[in-house]
């Protein structure tokens, strides 16, 4: 096949896919820059300038200590996508190892897995967090290890899922017939075909785990002040929502896009390694 007809047999990227991983980038590198893109420090008290509405010298306006609203922002974003990111590799990390595991033994340790996993599917994720956090005192590597331990079942369970059906095909029934131990098939020929249903769902579950990290700080059991995470940005917005509104405001629709465009480009993988849904969407 010549090179030509190579790219033209590659389906097209889902514009939902494009448009979130542009925004992602975008909120990224602002993240990763945010100290470049204002003079400010998010940190230092200037009570002269206290609640001063969004203008040409605070875009976001400042807040009830006179700190630059842009600049507490553009570093809670580090916070943000540090806690999904973190989060999610956690759950990653442990939880798919778990599901092949289930999978492969049908006996009492697979029983035990699941059992375990049905325990936790069945506590609010809020109220696990909530659980794991009360207990300890809160920081940044807590909170990630909180909300990371909160979505291992789901990823087990998935795994679980994906790999099950994998078992009953032919190629995997040929490594048993050849003798192959449980390691080899499950590292060589279970995983590399388990990781696209599983890179799916791991770009959605950032997304939760955004959004989790964000509520614990928010009902104060999360990040802690002067940390300028967004969910306690706009928890502590909240005895000025009349008087100053853009303090929440900015923290808020920051988190909003960046949800759904975390969101975007789960759905946009979906729909690109799904033959299915191929098709569908694009732009």
């Amino acid at each position: 096949m010549t090179v030509a007809a190579e790219r033209a047999a590659r389906p097209p990227l889902p514009s939902t896919l494009i448009m979130g991983a542009v925004v992602v980038a975008l909120i990224v590198a602002a993240a990763i820059i945010g100290p470049w893109l204002s003079s400010y420090d998010p940190t230092v008290f200037a009570v002269r300038e206290r609640l001063r509405p969004p203008s040409a010298a605070h875009w976001f306006g400042t807040d009830e200590f006179g700190r630059d609203v842009l600049a507490r922002v553009l570093e809670g974003a580090r916070y943000s996508l540090g806690i999904g990111l973190g989060a999610t590799t956690i759950s990653l990390v442990l939880g798919v190892p778990l599901g092949l595991l289930a999978a492969f033994r049908r006996d009492w340790m697979g029983e035990a897995i699941m059992r375990g996993v049905d325990l936790l599917i069945s506590i609010p994720p809020i109220l696990l967090g909530m659980l794991i956090l009360a207990v300890t005192e809160p920081s940044l590597w807590k909170t990630v290890v909180a909300v990371g331990i909160v979505y291992v079942p789901i990823m087990t369970r998935i795994a679980r899922s994906v790999a099950l059906g994998l078992l009953a095909e032919d190629f995997v029934q040929a490594a048993r017939a050849r003798g192959e131990g449980a390691f080899y098939i499950l590292a060589r020929e279970i995983l590399p075909n388990a990781w696209p249903p599983i890179i799916v769902e791991t770009a959605l579950r950032i997304t939760f785990a955004i959004l989790l990290g964000s509520a614990l700080s928010f009902l104060g059991l999360g990040l802690q002040p002067p940390a300028s995470e967004w969910g306690l940005l706009i928890a502590e917005s909240r005895p000025f929502i009349e008087q100053a509104p853009w303090i929440g405001l900015a923290p808020g629709i920051c988190l909003c896009i960046l949800l759904v465009s975390v969101n975007l480009v789960g759905e946009g993988l979906r729909e690109l390694l799904d033959p299915r849904l191929r098709g569908r969407g694009h732009g």
